[in-house]
């Protein structure tokens, strides 16, 4: 797998055949023009309609997508409206679409949207979205409350999830909370290897000695510039 970093939580990774293009809002590196050279199947995933996740300057590779694929909730919003009817699908969450070579499953959010689990290839890649433990500085006590047990809520869902590759937000705005709910979504997950995301402007993440559990290590990769890329082997993790 190539990974390429759009921006925010914004990346396309590209398989032998596929690329995959998740939460392209924009593109300062026009990463995703270079992939899409050779690429026989196309899609775009966007998680929710903020700004910073979907834009609708997506459309403007309709002749080349072989779908886009979208959260519920985009359908109702005036750019959601502008995509072509016979190439895009909106999923609710915790449901379930295939095609040809491609599956994916939806789960929920902890802010707004949908976070996907997409196979294709034989690979398995999630993508968070705005799935996060929300845990902010000078927030009332119950809000944090009750931001924890939304995402613990969630994360029963995704107990024991296997994946090769993990998008997940590690958000400096948060501070010494930024990794906790990266941390929790380790421990209880069978992924591969970890990309943090949503941490524009941030210095590149690194995990404390106790993130990940005693006796495990997952390769982790925060980007910095648009346009950073990484490949991804088994045998050889992230390498440039």
């Amino acid at each position: 797998m190539e990974i390429a970093y759009l921006l925010n939580s914004g990346f396309a990774v590209r398989l032998s055949r596929t690329l995959l293009v998740f939460d392209d809002y924009l593109d300062p590196a026009q990463a995703v023009e270079r992939l899409l050279s050779g690429a026989e199947r196309v899609y775009f995933f966007v998680s929710h309609a903020h700004f910073d996740h979907f834009d609708a300057h997506i459309l403007d590779y309709a002749p080349s997508v072989t779908r886009y694929i979208m959260a519920d909730e985009i359908r109702r919003t005036k750019r959601g409206k502008r995509f072509p009817a016979e190439k895009t699908v909106y999923l609710a969450n915790y449901s379930h679409y295939e095609e040809e070579s491609l599956r994916v499953d939806t789960f929920d959010s902890t802010d707004t949207g949908t976070s996907f689990l997409v196979e294709a290839e034989g690979r398995r890649i999630f993508h968070a979205g705005d799935f996060n433990w929300w845990h902010w500085k000078g927030d009332t006590e119950e809000n944090n409350k009750l931001a924890r047990n939304g995402f613990m809520k969630q994360m029963k869902k995704l107990d024991g999830l296997s994946a090769d590759i993990a998008f997940f937000p590690v958000d400096g705005r948060l501070e010494e909370f930024a990794d906790i709910g990266a941390k929790e979504f380790c421990a209880r997950t069978e992924i591969k290897a970890l990309v943090t995301m949503h941490s524009v402007g941030y210095p590149a993440w690194q995990p404390p000695s106790d993130f990940f559990a005693a006796g495990r290590t997952v390769p982790h990769w925060t980007p910095q510039e648009p346009g950073e890329t990484r490949h991804w082997t088994d045998e050889g993790g992230f390498t440039r």
